[in-house]
């Protein structure tokens, strides 16, 4: 129990494979503005292949879904970074995401706390986008922090020429956000922890 108040552990996935994405800029952002007690590992979903089930199994898994799945499951929480595509998440990042949820029953996204965040330069901000990503992390049992929504609309603007994110707004947005997922993963561990040892 002494270590309970450890850091929450962070995997960070930008939906975005695009060189100079803003999406990417937007989670270096979260990685530079993260609370106290949170650490964010980024991780690069470029790597990973369709999804096949014929190598989903112990023996044929790829060495970049190995690295996923890995990642994901000795991390508390999940931070996802989306663009939005036709109204919705990219495929490579629902892809990632269809890796990641097998095998049913014993996934290594179940049970974990996840936050959302999307850059765009059009109007919206990803908001469709980041609502049917909470579709899909439902179905795996994620809980998602809703508040603030971190919907960074006019992306130009928002970024200098060193993809730096220079809007204070959404810097505290993202701030704001970053320390409500740090929360939620420390009450989640605590009582979870706490069943164990009782």
């Amino acid at each position: 129990m002494e270590d309970i108040y450890r850091p929450v552990k962070v995997v960070g996935i930008a939906g975005s494979l695009r060189k100079g994405s803003y999406n990417r800029a937007l989670l270096d952002a979260a990685v530079e503005l993260a609370p106290d007690n949170m650490e964010i590992e980024v991780l690069d979903i470029a790597p990973v292949p369709m999804y096949n089930a014929d190598l989903d199994n112990d023996d044929d898994r790829p060495e970049a879904v190995r690295r996923l799945k890995q990642a994901v499951g000795e991390a508390e929480a999940i931070l996802f970074v989306t663009p939005e595509y036709n109204w919705s998440i990219p495929g490579v990042l629902k892809n990632a995401i269809d890796w990641a949820s097998r095998p049913v029953g014993r996934s290594p996204m179940t049970g974990k706390t996840a936050a959302i965040m999307g850059a765009t330069q059009g109007m919206w901000g990803t908001i469709r986008a980041q609502d049917h990503l909470r579709d899909i992390l439902a179905s795996m049992r994620v809980a998602v922090v809703t508040h603030p929504q971190v919907l960074v609309h006019g992306a130009a603007d928002k970024f200098d020429r060193h993809m730096n994110l220079i809007d204070e707004d959404a810097r505290s947005f993202v701030r704001q956000l970053l320390e409500n997922l740090r929360d939620e993963a420390m009450r989640r561990r605590i009582s979870l922890e706490g069943l164990f040892s009782s």
